[in-house]
């Protein structure tokens, strides 16, 4: 299991935030540009989050960046957006570890070709070693194939199936849940996205595109967090008596 170093941050800061990184495509039509100028827009718009989680004492980000359900799309977009990822771990993998980031890629290897599958095992290997931020990037990643891939390695070692061994089978084991869920783009659903880790995340819906969210906005997020209480099952009274008795 991961553990962050301290850090000086308010109580109610979130551990891990999750975002949907939703807008790519609509922010390129808007401009009449092609979908991939979106999304390498998007990416822009990644490394500045990365730069906001590391300033603000954020112990784990993860991000949604390729769905399961994302082969669908026309073959040149595909096409495009494992080419940005490949270049993109070429550039940033060594500024990164600079600023002790360890990078995860969580998600279905099969289906992936030989140059993105080795790309992504070399930048988790060099940065395996950080624990400043965890940056879990969700590529080829289906939150209904995490819980039956988790199942499937249970049953194969003959384990019994329980919440505990579920969780400590699935592809974000390493981390604790998202305590705030992001999804950018205006709309307001979790799309196959951390089902089982989302359980208890709050969730923050933003009408800015991705390749608009900014530090303002993003800091929005946080406050709105912030102002949240978050019960767990249990009611007001008994969480301020257990703070109380702390």
């Amino acid at each position: 299991m991961f553990k962050p170093k301290a850090v000086k941050s308010p109580a109610a800061m979130p551990r891990h935030v999750a975002i949907v990184m939703d807008g790519n495509g609509r922010w390129a039509k808007k401009r009449f540009l092609p979908r991939l100028a979106g999304h390498r827009q998007g990416y822009e718009s990644l490394r500045r989050m990365v730069e906001l989680c590391l300033q603000r004492g954020i112990a784990v980000l993860t991000v949604f960046a390729f769905s399961s359900e994302n082969w669908k799309r026309p073959v040149e977009e595909v096409s495009g957006l494992m080419d940005l990822l490949v270049k993109g771990l070429m550039r940033e993998v060594p500024k990164l570890g600079e600023q002790g980031v360890r990078m995860e890629f969580p998600g279905e290897r099969q289906g992936l070709s030989e140059l993105v599958r080795s790309s992504l095992e070399q930048a988790r290997a060099q940065t395996a070693h950080n624990d400043k931020l965890v940056l879990n990037i969700c590529f080829n990643y289906g939150g209904r194939w995490d819980i039956v891939q988790a199942a499937q390695q249970l049953a194969l070692r003959g384990e019994a199936i329980t919440e505990d061994s579920l969780s400590g089978a699935l592809s974000l084991a390493h981390v604790p849940d998202p305590d705030l869920v992001i999804r950018t783009g205006g709309e307001q659903r979790i799309s196959n996205f951390l089902l089982w880790q989302s359980a208890y995340s709050e969730f923050f819906f933003s009408d800015k595109l991705w390749p608009d969210f900014d530090a303002a906005e993003f800091d929005r997020a946080l406050a709105c967090y912030a102002g949240r209480e978050r019960r767990f099952g249990l009611i007001s009274e008994q969480l301020a008596a257990s703070s109380d008795a702390a």
